[in-house]
């Protein structure tokens, strides 16, 4: 693995999701520079498709993190992809999907870890 902090990828969903969990890779690692964060809050869908293209522009990411698989980023970026092959997105992001992707895992690498995360741990009973 390798690191690289230029902007890497993508992170968009509702309200401050995206840029609570770029901020957690930067405090974490230092490393939140590999990501844009885009919140879909308060913008049409045209508004957020232009969001999305802009930073797709500005940084040369191929991949975009999203939080919800049917949400309004990810409809987007699935129209988007149609458009422009080459755009790899994923959906129902978590904290270690991204730090291990900042951290220089691929994509595929990435989602692993975020899966392997996924855990419960049961609490008291009776309380």
């Amino acid at each position: 693995m390798t690191t690289n902090s230029a902007p890497r990828a993508i992170v968009a969903g509702h309200g401050s999701f995206a840029a609570g969990l770029v901020s957690a890779v930067e405090q974490i690692t230092g490393l939140g520079d590999v990501y844009v964060p885009i919140s879909n809050s308060q913008l049409t869908p045209a508004a957020i498709d232009a969001a999305i293209r802009d930073a797709i522009a500005r940084s040369g990411a191929t991949v975009v993190f999203t939080d919800l698989p049917a949400g309004s980023c990810t409809m987007i970026v699935r129209r988007l992809a149609k458009l422009e092959p080459g755009i790899t997105i994923v959906t129902g992001v978590t904290l270690p999907t991204l730090l291990a992707f900042a951290l220089g895992a691929s994509v595929e690498e990435a989602v692993a870890k975020g899966h392997e995360a996924l855990g419960q741990v049961e609490g008291p009973r009776g309380a």
